[in-house]
């Protein structure tokens, strides 16, 4: 593992075992992540996101769900061989995470302060007064006053619960943060004050960050690294400017042409036609295959693997890989 990878994923693949079948949620994930850096996930609803975010955490529900494959390096150490007491030791110190709905995350019956210090006590082992005062500097670093410690969730707007939550995940300094969805739940001008404040943090914590997000301009300003996820599979990754600027994966170039641009005078957008595949009933070949304008014979038959395109742009599509279009289409 290279020195500067924090997170390192090979080959990760979680399913659930239900009685109506197996649900492939994540197969054959290959992520990494830089010390420093902030790697947006993106992809449609059930692409797999929030699970591999949860398998990360050790927070697959055993059962049904279950890590079936893979490792999870984290700074060189596989988490998934860990038990539950180490991993638990991780969890919140080393590696903490934000859910999505800040409504839910906190608990209606705890105040504030409590719930920023629990995690101070449990990780740091210090006394009531001191983690209480350490609360008391993390909740003002949120841009949220120390005198409303001792109020409830339900004294507080949705954007404010939402700097509590982050609040609790950054208070024992941890190296990464894994932020799924953060501001799905707040309007657009919350929105942009959240990710403002998030990008403010990690800069002055030097944290890294995988922000879990179906929102491409969230990305577009928060992000130097982006992996493209669908169907439970990293389709396509690399730096912000060569997904950008250099779009190849049809799903990826499909996800671009559905958004309005500034710049670019058409009469109607372009969607991506279908609906992501069922993950208990995945097609044949390529799971893109049946909404992808590009498909070839070979794309029905055979799952591509990933092609490296130089500068760690990753694709995984027949198109780049070893096989010729000519061929496939002859």
């Amino acid at each position: 593992m290279s020195d500067d990878k924090l997170l390192e994923i090979k080959d990760l693949s979680i399913h659930y075992f239900t009685e109506e079948g197996i649900v492939r949620a994540v197969n054959n994930v290959q992520l990494s992540l830089r010390r420093g850096e902030t790697l947006g996930l993106v992809g449609e609803t059930g692409a797999g996101k929030t699970t591999t975010a949860l398998g990360i955490m050790g927070l697959v529900p055993d059962p049904p769900g279950r890590v079936v494959s893979g490792e999870i390096l984290f700074g060189g150490r596989d988490l998934l061989r860990l038990n539950k007491g180490q991993m638990r030791r991780h969890r919140g110190k080393d590696i903490s995470m934000i859910f999505q709905d800040p409504m839910t995350s906190l608990n209606p019956i705890m105040t504030m302060g409590d719930q920023i210090a629990e995690v101070i006590r449990l990780h740091e082992k210090l006394s009531r007064a001191d983690a209480n005062r350490k609360a008391a500097q993390v909740l003002e670093m949120v841009g949220i006053p120390a005198q409303r410690m001792n109020e409830y969730p339900h004294q507080f707007s949705g954007g404010m619960k939402q700097r509590v939550v982050i609040a609790i995940a950054l208070a024992c300094n941890p190296q990464l943060i894994i932020a799924d969805e953060p501001t799905t739940a707040l309007d657009v001008t919350i929105q942009a004050q959240v990710l403002e404040l998030m990008s403010q943090l990690q800069s002055e914590l030097h944290t890294s960050m995988l922000i879990i997000t179906h929102d491409l301009g969230v990305v577009a300003d928060s992000c130097q690294s982006v992996a493209i996820m669908y169907a439970g599979r990293i389709v396509e990754s690399g730096r912000i400017e060569d997904i950008y600027e250099d779009t190849k994966h049809p799903y990826t170039k499909g996800l671009f042409s559905s958004l309005p641009s500034l710049s670019t005078k058409v009469k109607r957008l372009k969607p991506i036609l279908g609906l992501m595949p069922d993950p208990a009933n995945l097609p044949a070949g390529c799971p893109f295959h049946p909404r992808c304008d590009s498909c070839m014979p070979i794309c029905t038959e055979l799952d591509p693997q990933d092609t490296g395109l130089g500068n760690g742009h990753m694709v995984r599509c027949h198109l780049y890989g070893q096989h010729d279009a000519g061929e496939d289409l002859a």
